[in-house]
């Protein structure tokens, strides 16, 4: 009896101390997220990593994270830097729990930092300026042309395998610069030659379109997320699961469809043609863009894209089928928005917002945006009744008729007597309202992007105002 007392005075601590001892075992990184609440992101600004628009935050890598978070149950908070130095030692800080800015996996960054598998992949371009004459190898460079290459960069590290077997090889190193700023000085002239990722350019080159590709210096390199070399792989690990489940489910291609699709369709000419008007006619009526925009709820990049489809900025536009002014207005759509005059730009533009909005709030609810925002946008177009049988063809086809990347591809079909003549509204052109809906969507982007590197821009000569020295950077991813 004696014993069993004994025992049962021991116990007790014995259950104590096995307590204690797996309270005392460290948390995992990932379980460290889950109890703070927020994964914490690093990146840099940018239209393939991170920028905001009217209706909030965006950017290809931006909303691969955010699903992630929400994935885990938790917030995404996101940490800006200027530069990839920036984002290199922020990574494994207390704002850095991985760092997603558009990375290309090098042998070099595999050193510093583990990697995600890649959801994208993209190769490094020499681009020239339009009307120089393009170089077909390295041996072509003008030995005396100006070469930019990012400082400490996957670049720079291609540059100087590259050199082993071309010594006379030389660029400028560039520091505290991203691509989007390299585009620019080689669209202006202020260097003969620099080096981007291929992805970059895509996006970019409706802003910058005399800059030109003119070969690539390396091959297809993925683009993942980096996480701190030190501690356990938790969160890596988790961020793979999650990746991999984009990839089998379609909705990582789909993702890279709403970013990337349109503009790789969209004219350079095009491109140079816009950007010339930005200068020359947008801001006359940027103020009244942004007013109007600005009563409706609407992104007022989105509503001069859309103008500049119709008719250039050009307020006296007139077509020979006798729609006027600057949102090109028939009469009837004048009459029933309640303008007199379809040549004033101001009554014209108020008229055209309300009737777009107007026919978004005909899609049916339950499609979401951006979807609901393409669609609208094709059926002001073409009408809605023909959208509509776009919609039926699409579903036909056993494809979805609330996702407009669905429906793009069968409104061509409207023009086929063989599909229109089993439809209620008949011949349409469908292919115009397809390529109508592609170039506002570029058109937007090019001013969303030209917005955010005006403020880049500002902001990077304020924080070089205040302290030169900060921008000089000795590493970066």
């Amino acid at each position: 009896m004696k014993r069993a007392v004994h025992i049962l005075v021991i116990l007790p601590p014995l259950i104590f101390a096995s307590s204690l001892l797996k309270s005392s075992q460290p948390m995992s990184r990932l379980e460290i997220i889950k109890e703070r609440g927020a994964l914490r992101m690093i990146t840099t600004a940018g239209p393939i990593t991170y920028y905001e628009n009217a209706k909030g935050y965006t950017g290809f890598e931006y909303l691969l994270a955010k699903g992630f978070a929400e994935e885990l149950g938790v917030e995404l908070d996101v940490t800006l830097r200027d530069t990839l130095n920036g984002v290199n030692i922020s990574l494994g800080g207390p704002n850095g729990d991985f760092a997603a800015a558009g990375l290309t996996v090098t042998p070099r960054r595999q050193q510093i930092a583990r990697f995600s598998q890649p959801f994208v992949t993209t190769s490094q371009t020499l681009l020239y300026q339009l009307g120089t004459g393009r170089p077909r190898s390295l041996d072509e460079l003008n030995p005396d042309g100006r070469l930019l290459v990012i400082d400490h960069s996957a670049h720079s590290e291609r540059m100087m395998e590259l050199k082993e077997s071309n010594p006379s090889l030389n660029w400028e190193p560039y520091p505290a610069a991203d691509m989007l700023e390299l585009m620019e000085m080689v669209h202006s002239g202020s260097a003969e030659y620099s080096v981007v990722d291929s992805l970059a350019y895509l996006v970019n080159r409706g802003i910058y379109p005399k800059a030109r590709p003119a070969f690539d210096i390396s091959g297809e390199q993925p683009v993942a997320w980096a996480f701190p070399r030190n501690g356990d792989t938790s969160l890596l690990d988790a961020a793979n699961d999650y990746l991999e489940r984009m990839e089998n489910s379609g909705e990582l291609e789909r993702l890279k469809r709403q970013f990337f699709d349109h503009v790789d369709e969209f004219s350079v000419a095009g491109s140079q043609l816009f950007m010339s008007r930005v200068e020359t006619r947008l801001p006359k009526y940027e103020p009244m863009f942004r007013e109007v925009a600005d009563t409706f709820n609407m992104d007022w990049h989105l509503l001069a894209a859309i103008a500049y489809q119709e008719s250039h900025w050009n307020a006296r536009a007139k077509s020979p089928t006798g729609v006027r002014g600057l949102m090109m207005l028939t009469l009837p759509t004048a009459d029933e928005m309640g303008i007199t005059d379809r040549l004033n730009p101001e009554q014209s533009l108020w008229a055209g917002a309300q009737y777009f909005l107007k026919t978004r709030d005909r899609i049916p609810e339950r499609i979401s945006e951006p979807d609901r925002t393409w669609l609208a946008l094709a059926a002001y177009n073409i009408g809605f009744g023909h959208l509509e049988d776009a919609r039926v063809l699409t579903e036909r086809e056993g494809k979805d008729p609330d996702l407009w990347n669905d429906v793009q591809e069968h409104l061509p079909l409207l023009e086929q007597k063989k599909y229109y003549s089993t439809l209620k509204y008949r011949f349409a052109r469908g292919r115009e309202a397809a390529s109508y809906v592609q170039n506002i969507r570029h058109y937007r982007d090019i001013l969303q992007w030209r917005t955010l590197e005006l403020d880049r821009q500002k902001k990077q000569q304020e924080a070089f105002d205040q302290d030169p020295l900060e921008w000089i950077a000795p590493l970066s991813l």
